[in-house]
């Protein structure tokens, strides 16, 4: 087979009833032989900036702008290191009864397969880390990668070598898929309530050539947007 990739998923504005008119599911991810280098590369930049804790965009503020913004930098100009993000629009209005069969958490895992479907291959392996969030975590995972499995024939379980549960202040590639679903989720919901992020959000629209508001083409990589609009509840 060919080579073995770590996937760090997060997600933002995922409850269903938060009055959020978005909700967002987004994946970084690398060649497993790279994780260490970039870990590494990312602490080296905490402790040059002084930073504590998490690098996540709940904790842009004006005296650690600079910090993020290299966070940013070190993404875009690091080979290997990608990024996409599923970005569900008019989340209110979901008709779970058709799309779930009622089910909340069968639309959860439908979500999950269209943002990993275009970064998994069954030329290579795969280790998918998602950020913990309930009690119910563990069985949720185990009934996502029987789908995956099933969906890419892998029946054998070779292409997909685990998925487990991580807590996202124990890993920085997990933080910045945070940073960036952050962004994004930013940009969406045109939010103007910090400089700060307007201008890390500005920095990575930058470096990317997106406005963040639209879907990339499906062959992107480096930095890939997908717009999802699911049916809606009849009025």
């Amino acid at each position: 087979m060919g080579e073995e990739y770590n996937i760090y998923c997060d997600e933002s504005c995922h409850l269903e009833h938060d009055d959020q008119p978005i909700m967002l599911f987004g994946a970084i991810w690398c060649p497993s032989a790279g994780v260490k280098n970039n870990l590494s590369a990312l602490r080296q930049i905490k402790e040059k900036n002084h930073a504590r804790g998490e690098l996540k965009w709940t904790k842009i503020s004006p005296s650690r702008e600079s910090f993020f913004l290299e966070i940013i930098v070190y993404f875009f100009r690091t080979a290997g290191l990608n990024y996409r993000c599923l970005i569900v629009d008019g989340k209110k209005h979901l008709d779970h009864s058709y799309f779930n069969q009622g089910d909340h958490d069968s639309f959860y895992y439908k979500m999950y397969f269209y943002l990993l479907r275009n970064i998994l291959s069954p030329d290579n392996k795969y280790s998918i880390y998602l950020d913990i969030k309930d009690t119910r975590s563990q069985m949720k995972i185990d009934r996502l990668r029987d789908i995956l499995c099933s969906s890419f024939g892998d029946f054998q379980r070779e292409m997909i070598k685990r998925i487990q549960h991580v807590r996202s202040k124990e890993v920085e590639l997990l933080q910045v898929a945070d940073l960036l679903t952050g962004a994004i989720s930013y940009s969406n919901r045109r939010l103007k309530s910090s400089s700060s992020k307007a201008t890390v959000v500005r920095t990575i629209q930058r470096y990317s050539g997106l406005t963040l508001q639209n879907s990339t083409p499906p062959w992107e990589e480096k930095f890939n947007l997908f717009h999802f609009s699911p049916r809606l509840r009849k009025p």
